[in-house]
């Protein structure tokens, strides 16, 4: 039976979000928009569930292991609604300047309501002995016997896999920044449709390295460019990847954008390219993906191309674009800044099943380039497996030269890998975002 108790909203909300999550596999980002436009809540409360959703979703690893040590059981002993609002309650106690009593009263109350006053003496029971110690102290009992490795992990609030793959690219010196700065939430970067807008139209202040875009406070969505198609939301480091591409000499002809969706990259390169008096292909291979791309074109005139295609098996004649954009499905880890929930969704072994794909992407990219065309190959990751050695292990029998990518961007310092751009959170404020270019050979 459930409880007749009264609930906070705002902590409600947050609690279907984070069901909505764990449960349906839900993006936290789409889920925690669609939640707050049907509560109608305030401002304060507003900020109030995203703060609560978003950091339960980026620090619930830890949260289960300090769970774990309190309740003195495996969490897979305990209803999977009742450990959501467990991990909601330990972000109150533990990240959020929310009074122990008030944060444990709330969540107990919650528990009530949605699950039963059943669990309530063990919801109250777990988040007392949660709130005997300060987020450092569980952190340093957590680590106290765990190599350097694993403990790294853990005090960075990331799976021991991630923060292997950070610690393998960058300097000892920058890893613990870099994790660190995976744990912040980013800033807000509008961008222009080139020859729709232009950067002075927007709110805010100009981006450090992008000529196209602005970085502002608060939410976006009353900015007039926005609402008429003039510009879009859009992380720097995606600027940036696609100016670089546009920045190199090559042949006249069409430009073509291989993984469209949603359509950030194609909107900057199809504005671009009309700007010079060339056509633009965008494809995607998921037809509900396809039409975000073309809303986010539909304001150019004459209106670019888009198609629902797979970009392995090319709906184009090859050899034909001097321009080829493949930003290609990768896991993500360089937009762990709001993708709060995706470091515990995914798994080292999803590689397997990516690298595969992203090769064959970038065979066919370069493919559908002519003569003297350029391939810009895109991942928001930094990591090595799905970066820099797919481009090596493709271009090692394929007629295309690796390009050096930094020259392209020389506004950018501490940018270029080898022939590679790799951008970095802690270091340029962007998603990781991994750049290679490549010229096609005659």
């Amino acid at each position: 039976m459930k409880s007749r108790r009264a609930t906070d909203p705002a902590r409600r909300v947050a609690y279907r979000v984070l069901r909505a999550v764990s449960a349906d596999g839900a993006y936290a980002n789409l889920e925690l928009a669609k939640q707050l436009r049907e509560a109608n809540l305030g401002e304060r409360d507003a900020a109030f569930v995203t703060e609560l959703v978003s950091g339960t979703c980026r620090f619930t690893g830890t949260y289960d292991l300090i769970l774990a040590r309190a309740s003195g059981r495996p969490l897979s002993s305990m209803q999977p609604a009742v450990i959501d609002i467990l991990r909601l309650g330990c972000h109150q106690l533990l990240s959020m300047r929310v009074p122990s009593h008030a944060a444990i009263s709330a969540t107990v109350d919650l528990a009530a309501k949605a699950v039963g006053e059943r669990v309530t003496g063990l919801v109250n029971a777990v988040l007392r002995k949660v709130a005997a110690h300060e987020l450092d102290e569980w952190l340093a009992e957590l680590t106290s016997k765990l190599s350097n490795a694993d403990a790294l992990a853990v005090r960075s609030h990331h799976p021991r896999w991630i923060a292997d793959a950070f610690a393998e690219l960058l300097p000892a010196d920058e890893v613990v920044g870099a994790l660190a700065a995976s744990n912040r939430p980013p800033q807000t970067h509008l961008v222009v449709r080139p020859g729709l807008a232009d950067p002075r139209d927007l709110p805010g202040e100009p981006l450090r390295y992008s000529p196209f875009g602005t970085v502002v406070d608060g939410n976006p969505g009353d900015v007039p460019a926005l609402r008429q198609g003039r510009a879009g939301v859009q992380d720097e480091g995606s600027q940036l990847v696609a100016l670089a591409l546009s920045r190199v000499d090559v042949p006249d002809g069409p430009w073509l954008d291989l993984c469209a969706g949603p359509g950030g990259k194609a909107a900057l390169l199809a504005g671009l390219a009309l700007q010079q008096g060339h056509t633009f292909l965008a494809s995607e291979l998921q037809p509900h993906r396809a039409e975000l791309v073309a809303q986010a074109l539909r304001k150019y005139s004459p209106r670019p191309l888009t198609i629902a295609a797979d970009g392995t098996k090319p709906a184009w004649r090859a050899g034909v674009f001097a321009r080829v954009m493949a930003d290609v499905p990768c896991t993500g880890l360089g937009a762990l800044r709001r993708r709060p929930e995706a470091r515990w969704r995914r798994k080292a072994s999803d590689l397997e099943e990516l690298i595969p794909l992203q090769r064959s992407l970038l065979r066919s990219a370069i493919d559908a380039a002519a003569s003297g065309g350029v391939i810009a190959y895109v991942t928001c990751s930094p990591h090595r497996r799905e970066t820099s050695e797919v481009v090596e292990a493709v271009a090692a029998d394929a007629p295309v030269e690796i390009m050096d990518a930094a020259q392209y961007l020389p506004e950018v310092p501490d940018c270029a890998v080898g022939s590679f751009v790799q951008l970095w959170p802690h270091r340029h404020g962007t998603d990781a975002m991994f750049l290679a270019l490549l010229r096609k050979r005659g």
